[in-house]
């Protein structure tokens, strides 16, 4: 069966319309419709029931949800191992937030060198949304994430309870202003636990939905916010930050998601590093502490 009928198919189940589908796809929508009738002929079953609304799937649809999502995955793990640079017994492709990569992919890569030579490795960083939709189409072998989408036919490990510290150029007595506080977007239960705890800072001068670039920002120009504990440690170190008496920490734990389907021999080896190094990340707990924000 041709793998684009699959993928079509799973698009319209994924956005509930042909058009839409076709608009993701970039092709027509009678192009879409074209592929949907191909694929109910091969299979003997109508798939949707198409309305105003959108477009539903009908019982054999849901059933074959799976199957679809399996037969996209074969292809593509096929397609990566005969890929496999000479000298090497597998490519192994991995995925991470953006905030996620130093230092947890970094000491993750440098483990992987050290203890699999003989994997091709291939990093990437993206959306979360991407790195999932990429997860469950088999074109990444597995995904480092805060907050991932529960979907049929993936697996989700808890990695490392990360957390997010208050930290200041300025010293661990000094009470940050909005005009030297730099706020990141964690997510919207972090924004109301922070208003909770510094109601003065909701006019933040600067924000950013990306975590190293807040860092980078302070520990160039001066300044406080919240960051990962692993991601400042060093700097808590150097003296180069100050980690802010009485502040509350919050918990923002990492995950790695990968397919139930998965080869877990090339997997196995990829987890137990992402395990390892995040071990390394974790330090004594805080006196405060409150409960996981997500993003």
């Amino acid at each position: 069966m041709d793998i684009t009928l699959a993928r079509t198919f799973l698009e319209i189940v994924a956005s509930g319309s042909f058009l839409h589908a076709a608009e993701r796809l970039h092709v027509t929508q009678t192009a879409v419709s074209a592929r949907v009738r191909s694929l109910e002929s091969l299979l003997g079953r109508r798939l949707f029931v198409r309305s105003k609304s959108g477009a539903t799937p009908t019982a054999a649809g849901e059933q074959f949800v799976r199957h679809a999502s399996a037969l996209i995955q074969a292809w593509e793990r096929a397609r990566q191992q005969i890929a496999v640079p000479p000298g090497r017994r597998a490519l192994l492709t991995l995925g991470c937030e953006p905030s996620l990569w130093d230092p947890l992919l970094i000491d993750w890569l440098a483990r992987m060198r050290e203890t699999t030579p003989e994997y091709a490795l291939r990093v990437e960083v993206g959306s979360p949304a991407e790195l999932v939709d990429r997860v469950a189409d088999g074109t990444l072998d597995m995904a480092v994430l805060y907050a991932p989408q529960q979907r049929p036919g993936l697996r989700i490990d808890l990695l490392i309870d990360e957390k997010l510290v208050f930290v200041s150029t300025r010293g661990s007595r000094h009470r940050p202003t909005p005009d030297d506080y730099v706020h990141v977007d964690w997510g919207a239960e972090f924004a109301a636990q922070l208003r909770l705890a510094y109601p003065e800072l909701s006019g933040a001068g600067v924000s950013t939905n990306l975590g190293p670039l807040g860092l980078a920002h302070v520990l160039a120009s001066g300044g406080a916010g919240y960051f990962r504990r692993a991601a400042v440690r060093r700097h808590l170190e150097t003296g180069r930050l100050h980690a802010l008496a009485g502040a509350p920490e919050f918990l923002y734990p990492a995950y790695a998601v990968y397919s139930v389907g998965a080869d877990t021999g090339v997997l196995a080896p990829a987890l137990d590093g992402l395990r390892a190094a995040a071990a390394a990340q974790r330090t004594v707990p805080a006196k405060r502490t409150r409960h996981a924000p997500r993003r």
